[in-house]
């Protein structure tokens, strides 16, 4: 097998921030790329880490959010997720984004993992959970929100996937790895 060199072979000349708002930062920089030639690389950084929940109640059903993607363009339908900032824990924001979002509470909580979601051009983060043992309240979408639930069985999330009918990252991963992880035995409902 070959050992490979896990060290930057990138060396960073100069560093400018072009732009920033309440959610993300622009970097301009001067590099040495890994061929040893001078270049430029953006970065777009995340502010907030971005939070997905997978909210699955006794009978094997999911609640899935449609809302307009104002990025994009078109209508996206997908699991509750939202933003965690540095003040508070991933558990607790995929807490509040459940129930601002569904008006879900959960008594019990799976973490199923993390992902990077476009490596070569931003920073950010996205960490993934499992919520059961549900019991429903008034939800409280953000203004920016406008929101639709639809609760579905979850085999019928995992085949929107498979259609096409899901694109959202966080959504795609936390549901194929959760469908990963039944297969294997590694989760139960």
């Amino acid at each position: 097998m070959l050992a490979h060199n896990e060290t930057n072979p990138w060396v960073v000349l100069d560093e400018q921030e072009v732009y920033q708002n309440a959610w993300i930062k622009l970097h301009h920089y001067k590099v040495i790329n890994p061929s040893g030639k001078e270049g430029i690389y953006g970065k777009v950084h995340f502010i907030n880490k971005a939070i997905g929940i997978i909210p699955i109640d006794e009978n094997l059903h999911t609640y899935l959010v449609g809302q307009y993607r104002f990025t994009l363009q078109q209508y996206s339908w997908e699991i509750p997720e939202g933003g965690c900032s540095g003040h508070e824990t991933s558990l607790s924001a995929a807490k509040r984004e459940l129930m601002e979002e569904t008006g879900l509470q959960a008594a019990k909580w799976v973490y199923l993992g993390k992902a990077f979601l476009s490596n070569s051009v931003t920073d950010e983060l996205a960490e993934f959970f499992v919520a059961t043992e549900l019991s429903l309240f008034t939800a409280s979408p953000e203004e920016t929100e406008q929101l639709q639930i639809k609760k579905v069985p979850l085999q019928q999330a995992f085949e929107m996937i498979e259609n096409g009918t899901i694109t959202d990252a966080v959504s795609v991963l936390a549901l194929q790895k959760l469908q990963l992880m039944w297969m294997q035995g590694k989760w139960k409902p």
